[in-house]
């Protein structure tokens, strides 16, 4: 069981991401605690905690949204503590939010594109270039990882809530990103729609060249689908070990003050 500052990835596998010694305050109030933190190249990493841990507020001191107090960020080996959230993203790093943001009006396959392009540069004019043939076959290909292929005609807002969070995972794929940060991805899906994207997330890490960092309270898919998780509790790293070793931790237990483990 690791506790306090340093969380390490197994033995031999190079650093996705590198959180080093960070802190975050708000007046005299650290809302980060002096947290190290690494996910490895391939891993699946939960990151587990209360209500007001310091879940988001880390994810945001990551994604560039918010520059920590003090320590540094280093994604793929460059430190990328200044650097704004767009550079991260050209860097390898994607995200999803707590909430649903997806174009409604578009069809499924429009937000991809649309997305492709961006990444591309050519987004002032989306639509009708010779190189819509090489963005049709690359969203293809993204929605059928996400298992969307069969609705890509379907307006964005037609979907099912579940169905709606493999989108946001498809708009953060049109990225290639190399690390991705899911906020809450279960956060209002139906159970019957759990298993389904359940199963989405877990082939993100599948072909071993990309990582995930992952918040979310729904402990069953933390559990099926993490290699290791990270506790925070007070903005402080409590703990990080195999979601088995986690589990039964004491203290781990008493942070969450009975709440279901």
């Amino acid at each position: 069981m690791t506790r306090g500052h340093t969380a390490s990835p197994p033995t031999g596998e190079p650093a996705a991401l590198l959180v080093d010694r960070v802190s975050w305050q708000i007046g005299g109030v650290r809302i980060v605690d002096d947290v190290t933190l690494q996910v490895a190249a391939g891993e699946f990493l939960a990151l587990i905690g209360p209500n007001g841990a310091g879940k988001t507020s880390l994810f945001n001191l990551v994604s560039g949204l918010t520059r920590p107090t003090s320590g540094r960020v280093v994604l793929g080996g460059a430190d990328v503590t200044r650097a704004k959230p767009h550079q991260r993203a050209r860097r390898g790093l994607g995200r999803t939010f707590q909430t649903s943001a997806v174009f409604g009006s578009l069809s499924v396959a429009e937000n991809v594109a649309l997305a492709l392009h961006a990444r591309r540069g050519s987004a002032a004019r989306p639509w009708g270039r010779r190189a819509d043939r090489e963005v049709t076959a690359d969203a293809g290909r993204i929605l059928a990882e996400v298992g969307l292929d069969s609705r890509a005609g379907q307006t964005a807002a037609s979907l099912a809530h579940g169905d709606k969070r493999k989108l946001e995972i498809a708009l953060v794929l049109a990225g290639s990103p190399r690390l991705l940060l899911l906020d809450e991805p279960m956060a209002g899906v139906s159970a019957e729609d759990v298993p389904g994207l359940a199963a989405v997330i877990k082939g993100l890490t599948a072909g071993g060249d990309r990582s995930v960092l992952m918040v979310e309270h729904h402990m069953d898919v933390v559990l099926e689908l993490a290699d290791r998780v990270a506790v925070l509790h007070h903005g402080a790293l409590l703990a990080c070990d195999t979601p088995a070793v986690v589990m039964a931790d004491a203290g781990v237990q008493e942070a969450y003050l009975g709440e279901p483990l």
